[in-house]
């Protein structure tokens, strides 16, 4: 007499987290992390050394000094501008009225100067710039100076 087949027991369920997931992923190396690390740090110091020197090549730098309000129709405006002895530069000043409005704007040429002319060699310049205004203006402030030519690029 034969007993009758049973059926084979089915195998558990592996329920465990890399085969319901995936393997676990692969780390970098200690020394892979350190050179990434190492490349991404040069990369920022190279890039903030171009930057500085990007900047001071060729840059204008202006600072305002004052302003008066003669009357309803003309304001002064004193200011300072840095530069390279022997650059011309052009600044565009503007009038201010109690609502930040602009009621007068003006763009002057500021010649370039010889290197003996002032204490630091040339580079710093002061200026009174006289603007109409079309009502009375409580502020006046330089808006921009730029090296006019090829670029035209404002700063």
């Amino acid at each position: 007499m034969t007993s009758p087949d049973q059926p084979a027991p089915s195998e558990p369920a592996n329920t465990s987290l890399a085969n319901r997931y995936g393997a676990k992923k692969r780390r970098l190396s200690p020394a892979a992390r350190r050179a990434i690390g190492g490349v991404a740090l040069a990369a920022g110091i190279g890039f903030m050394a171009w930057v500085s020197t990007s900047n001071s090549l060729s840059s204008v730098s202006f600072k305002d000094v004052g302003y008066a309000t003669t009357d309803a129709t003309l304001a002064e405006v004193d200011f300072q501008v840095t530069r390279e002895p022997g650059t011309a530069v052009k600044c565009a000043i503007k009038a201010l009225d109690s609502k930040f409005a602009v009621v007068g704007w003006k763009v002057v040429d500021i010649p370039p100067s010889q290197a003996e002319e002032t204490a630091d060699g040339g580079r710093t310049v002061s200026q009174r710039v006289a603007v109409r205004t079309e009502s009375l203006s409580v502020s006046g402030v330089v808006d921009s100076c730029w090296i006019p030519g090829g670029s035209d690029r404002k700063m």
